[in-house]
């Protein structure tokens, strides 16, 4: 029914009741009624639908209100952060309640100077309930310390619970009941350890994201039943491929490996295999397991360690395609011809015998330098040939469109008690590229499959950019000297494209496309094909990380549901109506959690490059200027460690910021600070605690 109500609200121009939308169904009875309500109920729950204070329901996009997640400073003012829209200002008199961090509806409003603004209309989701902090023993009182310091709001620890409390102890803290205005009663729900054990600041942040790191004994009796073997019952009616010369190439602390390759050649013809872990096999629906993997939806990964989305014995044992161990796949056999198109394509599910588990670093040994590694040898003619493919792979995206902004990105290194010693850059050689041509490959080939069956399915998708965000940037950098020329219709890829191969021979090309890249919009999971415009691609899915991302495993099990089961028309029928109903609350949860791991993840990052930089304050480093707001400029190190120089800083002249140039101007001498300027700073501050960090200029670099 939740589809007909959807199709009722989006034919409908105006709000309407309970009662007029049954009117609209032709429902007149007591059962129906009652489904109805429980429909709205839940559309409303995810978000599709919402209900006026009058009980009126709408859809979201016929309204005028707006949705998403509330970011509220220190002031006590914030925004409301849209996907792929302008941030929304909410001044601390519109909050209505609502809290840093709560999810929202905002009714836009024109205010001061005509300036979008908004104001709280109601809360959607508390996500304040469980709150993390610090707990102290000041002058003698219990005293706790949301670890977010956009919280302002007192939390009064229930009594029961101190005895059990000492100073210095990190609490995930429940939200009980209202003592007065930002004024509440806590039940503490966990003791998460002493901030100075090892590892508690990072668990801290886990459970500040309410992400859980622990697996619940319903899930782990059911994971106990699960084999550690592939038996012959397993076997039936999948091909046999453990002869064939299957291998996998991952990280050197890779653990969880969820995808293996094969390569032949027939004629001009490439034979690419690319076989994933059949997840789905043993995380079926309505099981603990299942439920708790859809919870999770992502595995986590964390600075020292991972938090996954399967439990171990999955992850790492008889899910992973670990070396010389017969294991379930679902294998993607692909025939490429050699301008890198695929002209035909095998799906079937499989049991395949891994020969070797590789490592990128011995692969980008063989295809770089030809070295061979001991144990190698065999297979250095497969990967000389998997390097040929991948490059006319890569030439054939190119030629599409395909957008490298050739980011760069951190590894913190740290020691056994979590301390970091060392940032470094992430090595991206050969190897990583090769397999991220394969993989997106066989994406683009199990998502094509599908659409054009015309079944319900999970789309990877990335929109067309903003057209006004593209502009912004383009005038920002023809009026710091930069010139680009061409076509600017940016609904095709290929003419973002040029604007990237025209920076990309500067010196400041990494600035550049990492501010090009923050006009893009977000990519997301989707029941409804809209392309993947980053990849250039029509039609994308996520279907080779199972162990890691939902989306995958649901990939997996709905090629059984509609492939390799092969249903009869009335099992197909009720299979289209249940998915039809079911994929876009599970791609929109898939979304957010997957936000959620990310913004996670990245704090992680920034506590723990706070806490080296600690160790090095008064040091001097070159940097170069990343981004200008006005109240100081972001200076991004090798490394990829960013500080703020505040410009009350900037000494010997009084600066101001110039929004359309993104620059900081001295009023008196008119020295310039500008984006990709390289700058000589000092390390002036840094606090793990705060996850800041501090920097002063000492002078421009020589040259600029």
């Amino acid at each position: 029914m939740k589809e007909e109500i959807i199709n009722v609200l989006k034919e409908s121009n105006k709000a309407l009741s309970i009662i007029e939308i049954a009117d609209l169904l032709n429902m007149n009875n007591t059962i129906g009624i009652k489904k109805l309500i429980e429909d709205l109920s839940s559309l409303e729950n995810n978000f599709s639908v919402y209900r006026s204070n009058k009980d009126k329901y709408m859809l979201f996009e016929n309204s005028h209100l707006k949705k998403g997640r509330l970011s509220v400073n220190k002031k006590g003012y914030g925004f409301l952060l849209l996907e792929n829209e302008d941030d929304i200002y909410i001044d601390s008199s519109n909050m209505n309640g609502a809290l840093n961090n709560d999810i929202v509806v905002v009714e836009p409003f024109k205010g001061k100077d005509n300036k979008l603004e908004g104001r709280v209309v109601k809360i959607l989701k508390k996500e304040n309930n469980l709150i993390v902090g610090e707990f102290n023993i000041i002058d003698g009182n219990p005293h706790f310390t949301p670890d977010d310091n956009k919280l302002k709001l007192e939390i009064i620890i229930d009594n029961s619970d101190l005895d059990n409390l000492v100073d210095g102890h990190k609490i995930q803290v429940s939200i009980v009941k209202e003592l007065g205005k930002y004024k509440y009663l806590g039940k503490v729900i966990k003791i998460i350890g002493h901030k100075n054990d090892p590892g508690v600041d990072i668990l801290s942040i886990v459970y500040n994201h309410d992400i859980n790191d622990v697996f619940s004994d319903e899930v782990m009796k059911e994971v106990d039943n699960i084999p550690n073997e592939v038996s012959n019952k397993d076997k039936i009616g999948r091909r046999d491929l453990t002869n064939e010369v299957i291998f996998t190439i991952d990280g050197d602390d890779t653990k969880d490996i969820d995808d293996a390759i094969s390569i032949k050649k027939e004629g001009e013809n490439y034979i690419l295999g690319v076989h994933i872990a059949d997840v789905s096999y043993y995380v079926k629906e309505g099981t603990n397991l299942y439920k708790e993997a859809y919870s999770r939806a992502t595995s986590v990964y964390l600075v020292d360690r991972v938090i996954p989305m399967l439990p171990h014995k999955l992850s790492n044992g008889i899910c992973s395609l670990n070396p010389n161990e017969e294991r379930l796949a679902i294998s993607c056999i692909m025939k490429i011809n050699k301008d890198g198109k695929i002209i035909s394509h095998d799906l079937f599910e499989s049991v395949i015998k891994s020969k070797i588990q590789m490592t990128y670093k011995n692969v980008n040994k063989i295809l770089n330098n030809e070295e061979i590694p001991v144990g190698y040898e065999l297979y250095v003619e497969d990967l000389k040939l998997m390097e040929e493919l991948a490059n006319i792979l890569r030439k054939y995206k190119l030629s599409k469109g395909y957008l490298d902004f050739d980011t760069d990105e951190a590894k913190i290194l740290v020691d056994k008690k979590g301390k970091p010693y060392d940032v470094i850059l992430r090595d991206r050689g050969k190897g990583e590229n090769m397999i991220e041509d394969f993989m997106i490959a066989a994406n683009e080939t199990v998502a094509e499959h599908i659409y054009y069956m015309g079944l319900p399915f999970v789309y990877r998708i990335h929109e067309v950019p903003d057209e006004e965000k593209i502009k912004s940037f383009m005038n920002s950098i023809s009026l710091l000297g930069y010139k680009v020329k061409g076509e600017r219709n940016f609904t095709y890829p290929k003419s973002m494209k040029n604007i990237l191969d025209q920076l990309r021979d500067k010196e400041e090309f990494k600035i550049l496309s990492m501010l090009l890249l923050r006009c893009m919009k977000k990519a997301v999971y989707k029941e409804e094909n809209l392309g993947h415009y980053g990849l250039a691609s029509k039609c994308y899915t996520h279907f080779t990380s199972p162990i890691r991302r939902f989306p995958d495993t649901t990939v997996h099990n709905l090629l059984r549901k509609y492939i390799f089961n092969k249903p009869d028309e009335r099992e197909l029928s009720r299979l289209i109506k249940y998915w039809d109903e079911n994929l876009p609350a599970l791609c929109e949860h898939s979304s957010e959690k997957e936000r959620e791991s990310v913004e996670c993840e990245r704090d992680v990052e920034s506590m723990k490059m706070a806490e080296y930089m600690e160790e090095h304050i008064g040091e001097e480093y070159d940097g170069i200027i990343s981004s200008i707001m006005e109240f100081g400029m972001f200076i991004q190190l090798d490394n990829m460690i960013e500080g703020l120089v505040h410009v009350s800083e900037l000494k010997g002249d009084y600066y101001t910021f110039d929004d359309v140039t993104k620059t900081l101007r001295g009023e008196r001498k008119g020295k310039i600070f500008k984006l990709g300027q390289k700058v000589r700073i000092i390390v002036t501050n840094a606090s793990k605690e705060n996850s800041t960090i501090d920097f002063n200029i000492i002078e421009n670099k020589k040259g600029d």
